[in-house]
């Protein structure tokens, strides 16, 4: 038997993980006719067949479950070996692929006041940032992704975290124009008088709770209304465009707020959330990528906050209450 090749069996262990010709192809940066064409190299080689192949569906055979659970860790080692030398480098190099949650990607990646990408990505040009938005709550070491960043009451208790973005309001908004022939709510009850805005989560279908707090005391309004969307962009759009009321997250809404384009409603009640959390695989060789960037959303950390105390807007700053936290640590 010919000995296979290291693309072919890297490129067979992402197939078998991805379930998926096209996934495995779009991770490794390769056309889909290529990808196909390396497994078949690879099964002529090892003299068996290793997927069973659908129009909608990828199987690993009995054969290919056999070879995954052998290459695999070899693989894994392969790339802790090569990441291994790291350190010795000039220069960190590789690949830092995150797991991003959507709401957390306005929060964390959208602050034009405290930018992260452009500022980390200069101070190391030779690492390459990948990041994906997650509508679900994908597992980010079968999806083979370095870290995630996602709210906080909503993490694993096995991951190693770091805190990105403190507690932080939710608040009730709405447009001026949406305002100007209906009265605001003043109590949370009062919403039922309202066209509102409502979430449904992408991760399991249902429809958020509009929750208040206010002295201790918590109450929830089952609201209603004629859009319900699972985007918080979509949110944002329609509650700017005036559809109706909307409970978002503080540092979403706070640009628009400063600039008059949306009021905040209900000014004695909120609700506070935890933050937003990075959040990685304890394990004994961190990759360099990623300890470089651990290091960076340090100091970025410290900006942000300075920034956000007073945060410009139309040539006037505004002054941002930091909430206390609760739930995830860090």
């Amino acid at each position: 038997m010919a000995r296979p090749h290291l693309t072919e069996l890297t490129a067979f262990v992402a197939v078998a993980e991805h379930r998926s010709f096209t996934k495995a192809a779009a991770q490794a940066g390769i056309a889909l006719p290529t990808m196909s064409q390396t497994i078949r190299s690879l099964e002529e080689r090892v003299g068996v067949r290793l997927f069973n192949r659908t129009t909608r569906s990828v199987a690993l055979t009995e054969a290919g479950d056999r070879l995954l659970a052998e290459i695999q860790p070899i693989v894994a080692g392969i790339d802790h070996a090569l990441e291994s030398v790291n350190p010795f480098r000039d220069k960190p190099i590789g690949t830092l692929r995150l797991a991003v949650e959507r709401s957390a990607t306005r929060i964390v990646l959208a602050r034009p006041h405290a930018p992260l990408v452009q500022p980390f990505l200069a101070e190391y040009p030779d690492v390459r940032l990948e990041v994906s938005i997650a509508d679900t709550h994908n597992d980010i070491v079968s999806g083979r992704f370095d870290a995630g960043i996602r709210l906080g009451h909503r993490i694993e208790r096995d991951m190693t975290i770091l805190r990105l973005v403190d507690g932080y309001s939710m608040i009730a908004v709405a447009a001026p124009q949406y305002l100007a022939p209906r009265t605001p709510p003043l109590l949370p009850k009062d919403l039922h008088a309202h066209n509102c805005i409502r979430c449904r989560c992408p991760w399991d279908g249902t429809l958020l709770h509009w929750v208040f707090a206010q002295n201790g005391h918590q109450t929830e309004v089952a609201v209603d209304g004629s859009f319900i969307t699972n985007d918080i962009d979509s949110m944002l759009n329609a509650t700017l465009e005036g559809v109706g009321v909307s409970y978002l997250p503080e540092p979403i809404v706070a640009s628009h707020l400063a600039q008059g384009r949306l009021v905040p409603l209900l000014a004695d009640w909120s609700l506070t959330h935890p933050g937003v959390f990075l959040y990685h695989p304890s394990r004994r060789q961190t990759p360099m990528p990623l300890q470089v960037f651990l290091r960076f959303v340090e100091k970025w950390r410290k900006h942000s906050q300075q920034a956000d105390r007073i945060a410009p807007a139309d040539g006037n700053a505004i002054r941002r209450k930091t909430p206390d936290t609760a739930g995830v640590s860090a």
